[in-house]
């Protein structure tokens, strides 16, 4: 059994079991906790955690754990509504509002209850994560002189100096900033290149969490539609000259969520494009260690074929590795990347030390290149499962690119007989609700949009789920919902 299974199992007995103890006695020891639920020392220790968070039980080292009293009636609640109009009238003046919505984000973070299968999920299942790995190259770090010391602003020299050699051409280490994931480095980008009120061209669909971002901002999000092929360019064009946008957001390589790759045609196209507008191109290379066994040579980073500083980049380890393991990259070329050094700074100061030393030990390891061939590999037969499972039992949703990399598939929904697009996109949310009745959560398509979507789409994720059994059963599971909802 997993080992979050037996934390989960564990806490609830012991928490069924307080009764039996007397207000601040003493429970069993951890070793007689061990031998009795033949559970290993890590999981007792976690599960008498679990149970000090919520208030049951007080920990004391050396002396064990004890049945936690009471604690005194809470104080009746304040009156907050005053910000309410603290908070409106602080962004009266603001051009685009910035009220953040996390719906489209926490979609994603958030575990399902027990019983639901995770269809939704935008990391890798604990079983396709580098947990040894990355354990060993904690504990190296940890070791490792000066580890627990202040590093440099930038990031540690050699890290820089990795990154930078994955994304080739003439970017060198001194033009790669280390930043905490993928997120926080877009919100740099985002601070440092546009002002509040500014539009921003983002692709169609795309990231919720980067819309979120810009909106947060207070930026104006404008799409420009997407194909198989990527971002077209004639429409990027018109875009830029009719908002007069000085920023293109955009992921060229395995699309969220379209996991399309923008064509060997369209790379030149793009840069010129923007280069001419006198805007800059974020590229978000969130996935590129998540290709699949059957996919074939990659193209470079637009990064690294950019020798006018066009492409503000952006690269991360935490998809192939764990959420927790929180370690990116932003590179760039020209006077920009002093702005971008100096908004990271001023909102982080620096990623802590020993996640870098322990990125530098894992990507260091023999480990390393093992785990990415095996990710790929099971990443492609997760894949072919799932596509194979939804011919076979839901043939009338429509799979218009099979990706050759990234965790997800983009399905789009029947239009039901001729119904509009706006029918279609309340059907997204009924089968959504009915998916998760039935077992199984997934991401309805619509805040992927920034505009009105062209019809109704879902994600399905294909990494988050312990294997193939789960991905034929989840789309067992959406086939009911599916019939009650679509009839």
């Amino acid at each position: 059994m997993h080992q979050r299974s037996s934390v989960a199992e564990l806490a609830e007995q012991l928490r069924g079991e307080l009764d039996r103890y007397p207000l601040g006695g003493k429970l069993p020891s951890s070793r007689a906790l061990v031998d009795r639920f033949r559970v290993s020392p890590v999981t007792v220790s976690r599960a008498l955690a679990q149970l000090a968070a919520e208030g049951l039980v007080v920990t004391r080292p050396g002396a064990g754990a004890f049945r936690a009293r009471p604690h005194p009636a809470q104080t009746p609640a304040g009156d907050t509504s005053w910000q309410e109009v603290a908070l409106s009238a602080d962004g009266a003046a603001d051009l685009v509002p910035r009220t953040v919505d996390a719906a489209g984000v926490t979609v994603s973070l958030a575990a399902p209850p027990p019983g639901v299968l995770e269809f939704n999920g935008g990391y890798l299942h604990p079983s396709l994560q580098p947990e040894r790995a990355m354990a060993a190259a904690l504990a190296r770090a940890g070791r490792r002189p000066g580890a627990w010391g202040r590093p440099p602003l930038e990031g540690l020299p050699e890290l820089r100096e990795w990154f930078a050699r994955g994304i080739g051409g003439a970017v060198s280490a001194a033009e790669v900033l280390i930043a905490a994931g993928g997120q926080a480095a877009l919100a740099t980008a985002l601070r440092a290149l546009a002002p509040p009120g500014a539009p921003v061209l983002v692709e169609s669909p795309t990231y919720p969490g980067m819309l979120a971002l810009a909106r947060a901002a207070g930026l104006r999000p404008v799409p420009v539609p997407v194909d198989p092929d990527g971002v077209r360019p004639g429409l990027l064009a018109d875009a830029f000259q009719a908002t007069g946008a000085r920023v293109f957001v955009c992921q060229p390589l395995f699309q969220n969520p379209t996991g399309a790759v923008l064509a060997p045609d369209r790379r030149a196209e793009v840069l010129r494009i923007a280069r001419e507008a006198g805007a800059f191109v974020v590229e978000d290379d969130f996935v590129r260690r998540l290709v699949h066994a059957d996919a074939g040579p990659l193209p470079r980073p637009l990064a690294a074929d950019d020798p006018d500083g066009v492409v503000v980049h952006v690269g991360s380890l935490t998809k192939a590795t764990s959420p927790s393991f929180r370690v990116s990259a932003l590179a760039a070329h020209g006077p920009v990347l002093e702005r971008l050094r100096a908004i990271q700074v001023v909102d982080s100061f620096f990623v802590p030390r020993p996640l870098q030393e322990a990125a530098l030990e894992l990507v260091g390891s023999p480990a390393w290149p093992r785990h990415l061939r095996a990710l790929s590999a099971e990443l492609r037969t997760r894949r072919d499962a799932m596509t194979s499972a939804l011919a076979r039992q839901l043939p009338e949703l429509t799979l218009p690119h099979i990706p050759s990399g990234g965790y997800h598939l983009w399905l789009r929904l029947p239009d039901g007989g001729g119904a509009s697009p706006a029918l279609g996109s309340g059907a997204e949310a009924a089968l959504a609700a009915a998916a998760l009745r039935a077992g199984v959560a997934l991401t309805p398509g619509r805040p992927y949009f920034s505009a009105e979507p062209p019809a109704a789409h879902l994600r399905l994720s294909f990494a988050a789920v312990a294997g193939t059994g789960e991905i034929a059963e989840g789309v067992r599971r959406l086939r009911a919902a599916c019939d009650e909802v679509l009839g």
